[in-house]
């Protein structure tokens, strides 16, 4: 079994990857922000409570998060997971091994994509457009949810390289180089 966590800031291109990485690898994705759209849209109490966040930029609590990863684990159980936009936090990393070590197994390796500022935010602007994703057209957001990641969430990186799990990834380039990149990365762990 291998457990991924696919890293990055927003617009780094986890969404993408995770697509590919789930079709090699046979792995379930769980993508936070993809659920807290769904609770959005349903306006489900979890996504009310999430929306009041997002919608300024910031980062969903973790008691919140963590809770709704359990509750999605446990609904779909499999033989891996690639985890996109989790954890966010070093305290939800150290959950996700708590969470992980009681079924048994643990986080395989965390995959970083390294996106530099300007390229993200003409990222975000264009798929604000492409995907009416209304949170990723207002500049000032995007600049308050790329301060959140490295003042939060950037940390999370130092937790999984104390456990020599990490690996930085280009995440410049045609979307296929970036797969490739990804792909030789876990091919290393399972050869």
């Amino acid at each position: 079994m291998i457990n991924i966590v696919l890293f990055g800031p927003p617009g780094a291109g986890k969404g993408t990857q995770a697509v590919k990485l789930v079709e090699k690898y046979s792995l379930f994705h769980i993508s936070t922000g993809d659920v807290f759209r769904y609770n959005m849209k349903n306006e489900t109490e979890l996504g009310m409570l999430a929306k009041s966040f997002i919608s300024k930029g910031q980062l969903v609590p973790d008691e919140v998060t963590i809770n709704m990863l359990v509750d999605t684990i446990e609904k779909n159980p499999a033989e891996g997971y690639i985890f996109d936009g989790f954890p966010r936090t070093v305290v939800q990393a150290e959950a996700l091994d708590k969470i992980l070590n009681e079924k048994g197994t643990s986080i395989s390796m965390c995959l970083a994509l390294d996106v530099e500022e300007n390229e993200l935010r003409e990222r975000l602007k264009s798929r604000a457009l492409l995907e009416n994703r209304p949170d990723d057209a207002d500049p000032a957001v995007i600049q308050n949810r790329i301060n959140v990641y490295k003042n939060e969430t950037l940390p999370v990186i130092n937790f999984y390289k104390n456990q020599g799990k990490a690996a930085i990834i280009d995440g410049i380039g045609e979307i296929s180089d970036v797969t490739e990149r990804l792909f030789d990365s876990i091919d290393s762990i399972l050869a």
